[in-house]
């Protein structure tokens, strides 16, 4: 046993993104056992600790097959961490097309709430477990010309803090980062001429994470933890 996370358990949606590589690198290299989802994997990828699974997480079917993978194989799952997200805008919100704000609210908030709820059967049996999520600062905060995505985020805050408040007796916490915008090899192709060094290091996201999935955070739930970077 090494790292502060001692074998633990660990469900880790959206694994194979610029961040999910980060937080998947950050939850190996303390301790964790991790199962990394996504929708397609890399032929041949293998790591020691890691468990690949491929699922669709906008169907409950799909949630609770990621669940099992994990939990069925090590006997519990004592934490998910729940990266998946996507990003559009069509500008203002008149100009906003229902199938982007339909599109938005199913892959950031519809997504947690399969997952979460796939993964609450068995943390309410053991007595105990983390759920973490990203969140977005444009979900606090708004952002101009991308309100399908700000409410989409703010949504799955509200999720957060809703779920902190059903389960704080029960031993389970429940937080989310809100990072600003990640310095992902994406985000740099989609905005070249940004100041990258204002940006948040998906590394920085991945060790926060990695202390609320611990147990040193017990006593910290229903937080919103402010990731902004230089920004």
């Amino acid at each position: 046993m090494s790292g502060v996370l001692g074998e633990k358990r660990v469900l880790i949606t959206g694994a194979t993104g610029g961040l999910g590589q980060a937080v998947v690198r950050a939850f190996l290299r303390e301790g964790a056992v991790v199962a990394g989802v996504a929708r397609r994997w890399p032929e041949n990828e293998q790591r020691d600790g890691l468990l690949t699974v491929q699922a669709d997480l906008g169907t409950p079917e799909g949630a609770e097959t990621a669940v099992r993978a994990l939990a069925e194989r090590h006997a519990g799952i004592d934490a998910a961490v729940h990266l998946m997200g996507g990003f559009a805008m069509d500008g203002s919100v008149e100009a906003t097309k229902v199938e982007t704000w339909d599109r938005m609210m199913e892959i950031n908030a519809r997504s947690a709430f399969l997952l979460f709820r796939a993964a609450l059967p068995w943390m309410l049996k053991a007595g105990g477990g983390r759920l973490l999520a990203v969140g977005s600062r444009a979900g606090a905060e708004g952002a101009p010309g991308a309100a399908a995505y700000a409410v989409s985020k703010a949504a799955l805050h509200a999720l957060v803090l809703n779920l902190a408040a059903e389960l704080r007796p029960k031993g389970i916490t429940v937080n989310a980062v809100l990072p600003g915008t990640i310095d992902t090899a994406a985000n740099r192709a989609a905005m070249p001429n940004a100041d990258f060094a204002k940006w948040v290091a998906p590394e920085a996201i991945a060790d926060t994470l990695v202390w609320l999935a611990s147990d040193r955070s017990a006593e910290t739930s229903g937080a919103l933890i402010p990731i902004y970077g230089r920004s």
